[in-house]
């Protein structure tokens, strides 16, 4: 048998060992170990080979063989370590951790062995030596006499032996016991070292909170918050002086971010290669809904809103302490102090993303469908404008809770979220315009805290009806991710893709947010896509950035590109000069000290009279937050959720007295909404739910005796 190992020497740190060539074994803290007379099992870290040798005998040296080889890297690594001083203070990771604990624990039950053959051996030998002398003193014939004399020599031989094995093994034990104690010193430095790293951790996000509030006060700083906000933010663009650290998590570079190359040519060229040959949609008679769609003249509204709130107050808070037990788990089932949050609900924040509502007023005067989707697509884009700024977390609604939005006389639509599911958070949305549409969607909130950053999936279908045309749009949102919670500034960022479907002409838009990478040359936020008809065939490049702005370029031709050095091939777009879908509203003054409000974002919570008793405008801990109460906006928070708590306990007492515990808690946990019921939906064969009809009316009547009391 003839088998080929790369045998090393102990590294004098970890990370010469990480630059040890593939395959390697660290006999140093390798296991042997046997599974029949003629196999070894190797053990070596999360690795374990099985070898088999030609006989019992042959497998015997080789065992004999590593065990010495074995004994020498130990010693190796005990030299290495008396004499490497201070650099041997290496972190150990946990599976090192783990693998020394079991060492120990193996070495412990070998020495106990060692120890019970020594007095074995003594005790034997000594009576051996007792008998052999007793027969010696017989009077036995001289043929017996000559026998017992080699017997007497054997047995002196095998004393000295097993005497010249016993102190080695007495060594042995002497060795080992010192390693054991040198062991146990090193993991408990190394206990001690990860309590003081979470404590420096703990003191450098209070330092961390302390100099941004010293920024905000010191004198001399820019008075423009767009332009403040840019310059310290983690976002800027590569070449340019950063302030981000060293712990901040980037993805990384996307060399092939878009699958196509687009090439922007003058118009009358276009006209004449394209040879009416692109369909019947014509670029220049839909310039008046495609060009400046964003650019709507506000008028002054019927009813005058307020334009501020009460500025955010300082308050310090220790991050650390109630972030680090909760890795991993779900953001909804974390208490949580109102100090993370700002003073809106998830309700109110979700009514937000109509904030852009007049691109789909536009579009319901598209007669072409692609130009229709190019606009739904750009309002899509548009509800992730607000999160740029707003990386505090809105208040989760409680169960039943509601909020309205009665805006026919300015925005000329009316809104309704109800929070249909407490555990996990599920909000039911339904928007109706007077211009000719319709928006409904459930969404569902999944968050997982992962330590260095938050990622919130929101789940669940949007959908858009145009009433006239019958065109029924659907698409999904996006992920995003909340970075540097615990050191750093906290930003955000939007990542994934998008598919919105026409579901009645099959039209189709594709839509890619590109994650923020320090070392790629694209913008900051971009967003991509490209609007296809049922065919497949392509009739717009969109472009912009999720926080700014989005444009669309009709495509006059495509052909594919000459494949790249990685031999990817991509799709080559002539198209015309773009045109601008939608822009970002400058944010009021004051805006920074305003939790990064937008002018509708400030006037979701105005108190307004004839509201449901379950709207969330009437919600006392975050009136209170937002009056700058924080204490007793914590203290109230407290009080409604023991109140919702109480609430789910009769309701699985009132369940329990007709069916089995299990069954109860199920029957606890399915609430039954008020102003929405669950319908299968027959576009994506999921349940959801829909508006039954019924608030407006009630709130014209102002009869609310159906609603619950959960405030």
């Amino acid at each position: 048998m003839e088998w080929s190992f790369c045998i090393t020497t102990p590294a004098r740190n970890q990370g010469e060992m990480a630059h040890t060539c593939r395959g390697t074994i660290n006999l140093s803290t390798a296991h042997f170990d046997t599974e029949d007379s003629c196999s070894i099992v190797l053990t070596s870290g999360a690795r374990t080979y099985h070898l088999k040798a030609s006989s019992e005998v042959e497998r015997q040296q080789w065992i004999t063989a590593l065990e010495l080889a074995k004994a020498k890297a130990v010693c190796m690594m005990s030299s290495h370590s008396d004499d490497s001083g201070d650099e041997d203070d290496e972190t150990a990771s946990p599976a090192d951790k783990s693998e020394l604990h079991s060492t120990i624990k193996s070495l412990s039950l070998k020495l106990d062995d060692l120890s019970t053959c020594n007095d074995l051996i003594a005790k034997h030998g000594a009576a051996l030596q007792r008998s052999l002398s007793e027969l010696d003193s017989l009077k036995i014939p001289y043929e017996s006499s000559e026998k017992l004399k080699v017997v007497n020599e054997r047995a002196t031989l095998f004393r000295i032996t097993s005497n010249a094995m016993i102190n080695a093994c007495k060594d042995f034990l002497e060795l080992a016991e010192t390693h054991s104690r040198k062991w146990q010193r090193a993991l408990q430095y190394e206990q001690e070292q990860r309590i003081h790293l979470e404590e420096t951790i703990e003191q450098l996000a209070k330092q961390h909170n302390s100099l941004e509030r010293a920024f905000r006060s010191a004198p001399g700083r820019a008075t423009n918050p767009t332009k403040s906000f840019s310059e310290g933010s983690l976002l800027t663009p590569k070449g340019e002086d950063s302030e981000e650290d060293e712990d901040t998590e980037y993805f990384d570079a996307m060399e092939d971010s878009t699958s196509f190359i687009t090439v922007i040519t003058e118009a009358k060229e276009d006209r004449k290669a394209e040879g009416g040959t692109t369909g019947s949609v014509d670029w220049t008679s839909s310039d008046n809904v495609l060009d400046g769609a964003s650019l709507v003249p506000k008028g002054p509204p019927k009813v005058k809103r307020r334009v501020r709130i009460p500025d955010k107050p300082n308050y310090s808070l220790n991050l650390w302490s109630i972030m680090k037990n909760c890795i991993g788990r779900e953001l909804s089932k974390i208490p949580m102090p109102v100090n993370f949050n700002e003073p809106l609900s998830m309700l109110q924040r979700l009514t937000e993303d109509l904030e852009y509502h007049h691109l789909l007023d536009k579009a319901v005067h598209c007669t072409s469908s692609v130009e229709q989707m190019c606009l739904v697509a750009a309002f899509s884009v548009s509800s992730y404008s607000t999160t740029v700024h707003r990386i505090a977390k809105p208040f989760n609604p409680m169960l039943g809770e509601t909020f309205e939005l009665d805006r026919l006389d300015d925005m000329g639509l009316r809104s309704l979220c109800e929070q249909v599911s407490h555990h996990p958070p599920s909000a039911a949305h339904y928007v109706f315009s007077k211009h000719g549409w319709s928006l409904w969607q459930e969404i569902t909130i999944s968050s997982k805290f992962r330590g260095k950053y938050l990622s919130i999936m929101p789940l669940g279908a949007i959908h858009l009806e145009f009433q006239a045309s019958g065109n029924h749009y659907v698409w999904r949102k996006s992920t995003s991710t909340v970075h540097n919670i615990i050191v750093g500034k906290l930003w955000i960022d939007q990542t994934g893709d998008i598919e919105i479907v026409n579901h009645k002409t099959k039209d189709r838009c594709q839509l890619k947010f590109l994650p923020y990478s320090y070392f790629s040359k694209e913008v900051a936020r971009k967003v991509t896509g490209v609007v296809s008809d049922s065919q497949g065939k392509a009739h717009y490049v969109l472009s912009g950035s999720w926080d700014e702005q989005m444009e669309c370029a009709k495509i006059v031709q495509s052909s594919p590109s000459s494949p790249g050095s990685d031999g990817k091939q991509k799709t080559v777009y002539q198209t015309l000069p773009a045109k601008l879908l939608w822009k970002k509203y400058p944010l009021p003054e004051n805006a920074e000290n305003m939790y990064y409000f937008s002018e509708l974002a400030l006037t979701l919570n105005e108190h307004e009279e004839g509201v449901a008793p379950t709207d969330s405008r009437l919600r006392p801990d975050q009136r209170l937050m937002e009056k700058g109460h924080w204490d007793e906006a914590n203290t109230e928070k407290q009080r409604l959720e023991e109140k919702q708590r109480v609430s789910r306990r009769r309701r699985l007492e009132a369940c329990s007295r007709g069916c089995g515990t299990e069954e109860a808690e199920k029957e606890a946990d399915v609430y039954v909404p008020l102003w929405f019921e669950k319908r299968l939906d027959p576009l994506t064969g999921e349940t959801a739910c829909m508006y039954k009809g019924g608030y407006w009316e009630a709130k014209e009547r102002q009869d609310w005796h159906m609603c619950p009391n959960i405030f």
